[in-house]
């Protein structure tokens, strides 16, 4: 229960961006006085967001929403931004940080079902499997078994690297090794010694890892320096027997040069779960082509990953208001202004 104002048990006031799956929604209506946007699939309105929070404590939003300067400004009374993502570039974190607004997310929960997709769109990508199920639907299927048809690329015994090796990147490394890939990896932390002990897992330059990996998978956050990071240059110094895989953030791809290596044959194929913009534009040239496998943000789409997600966003947001350090606190340079 939250602390008791003037005699009596006052629940704090919150908004919540979208409904949530179980056991977040009960966890907020048990401890908060909850004002909720009633959609699952729908976000809200800028005009709503900016309304619904103008006298709240704490809000959950989703990485749909943005939580900007005016955002902040507005809900004069914000004590803390509960994110339903691991993922922060929806935030203005700066300036929650300098009006001393806590802000948490969900990290770790996810990290298992990330890493299980992005392996999915790996092999998917590598052995045409999409491609596959477009050829028997449509009815191609037509002519007898031929040793030339939909041929892709082993994933066993090939390279594997790993741009960014943090928890997710780590996962996917470890399922890598699990099928007999070699893995490398780049992270702009530098190498780690130990982790390559453990794992049996080799560091190389950036450019090295692109020319030498048979499969390049992503795992950066978005920031000004992983903005466009891969681009017409990245792509032509890859094989053309690559496989691109990206579950991180859409941005830190050029889409058009990642179309043009495509459509040109510089890499072999990609798979793809976030884009620059989403929903991906239907007029996407993305979508004109046979070798890359588009996914709608699904890397945390698996239910006990978003059960965990959900009891965590609202256990921050609930712990924050009651004045007890969040779980998973995002800006704990807000500690030293509080």
């Amino acid at each position: 229960m939250c602390q008791s104002r003037i005699g009596l048990q006052l629940k704090p006031k919150v908004y919540v961006s979208r409904i949530i799956p179980e056991p977040g929604m009960s966890l907020l209506y048990e401890n908060c006085d909850v004002t909720l946007h009633a959609e699952r699939d729908i976000p809200p309105s800028r005009a709503e967001m900016l309304s619904k929070s103008k006298d709240v404590e704490g809000v959950l939003v989703l990485l749909t929403e943005r939580v900007d300067r005016e955002f902040l400004d507005n809900a004069s009374r914000l004590k803390v931004v509960s994110t339903f993502s691991v993922g922060l570039d929806h935030i203005d974190m700066v300036y929650a940080t300098k009006k001393g607004i806590i802000v948490t997310h969900t990290p770790d929960v996810l990290t298992e079902a990330t890493a299980d997709f992005t392996f999915a769109l790996l092999l998917a990508s590598a052995r045409r499997v999409a491609e596959g199920d477009r050829f028997v639907r449509s009815g191609q299927w037509n002519k007898p078994w031929s040793p030339y048809l939909l041929v892709g690329y082993d994933v066993h015994n090939s390279t594997l690297g790993i741009v960014g090796m943090g928890r997710i990147g780590k996962a996917v490394a470890r399922r890598g090794l699990g099928f007999g890939m070699r893995v490398i990896y780049f992270d702009r932390k530098g190498p780690n010694a130990e982790l390559e002990k453990d794992m049996g897992i080799h560091y190389c330059d950036f450019d090295t890892l692109l020319r030498t990996s048979d499969v390049v998978s992503v795992h950066l956050p978005l920031d000004e320096k992983s903005r466009h990071r891969f681009g017409d240059r990245e792509f032509s110094m890859m094989k053309q027997s690559a496989v691109f895989v990206n579950a991180s953030r859409g941005a830190i791809v050029d889409s058009f040069a990642l179309y043009s290596a495509l459509k040109r044959g510089k890499i072999f194929s990609a798979g793809l779960d976030v884009f620059e913009q989403e929903p991906l534009d239907q007029q996407s040239p993305l979508l004109s082509l046979e070798n890359v496998v588009l996914a709608p943000h699904l890397g945390s789409a698996s239910i006990q990953a978003r059960s965990k997600m959900s009891g965590l966003a609202a256990t921050n947001l609930i712990d924050a208001l009651n004045g007890k350090m969040p779980k998973a606190l995002a800006n704990k340079e807000v500690l030293s202004r509080t």
